[in-house]
């Protein structure tokens, strides 16, 4: 069995073959990489966006619910409030009268 043997100019012929497939390889690498770094870049974005997005939704819950328990508190404390402020009118108003009697009677028996 013979083997073909190649001249100089075939073998470096040969090897720039090989370096110009080895360029192509690398710059079809390389705009691949590209290609998957802008993927996950806009995959990240949009992660973010999405997480951003449902922070504020949950935000707003929490917001809206202590909103809402800060009012129902409120009004628990405007009623007692009320109910105080009444009570003092009621007591002043027979305090009143009560006075009123005992200055009259520390008239009438002076």
């Amino acid at each position: 069995m013979k083997v073909p043997l190649m001249t100089k100019a075939e073998v470096l012929k040969a090897i720039r073959d090989a370096e110009q497939n080895a360029r192509k390889i690398i710059a079809k690498s390389e705009l691949e990489a590209t290609d998957i770094i802008t993927k996950a870049r806009l995959s990240a974005t949009e992660i973010i966006q999405s997480g951003k997005a449902n922070s504020e939704s949950a935000s707003q819950g929490i917001i809206s619910e202590a909103r809402g328990a800060a009012e129902k508190e409120a009004k628990k404390v405007t009623k007692g409030g009320e109910s105080s402020i009444n009570s003092i009118h009621d007591q002043s108003r027979n305090n009143r009268k009560k006075a009123v009697k005992i200055i009259l009677d520390a008239f009438r028996s002076n």
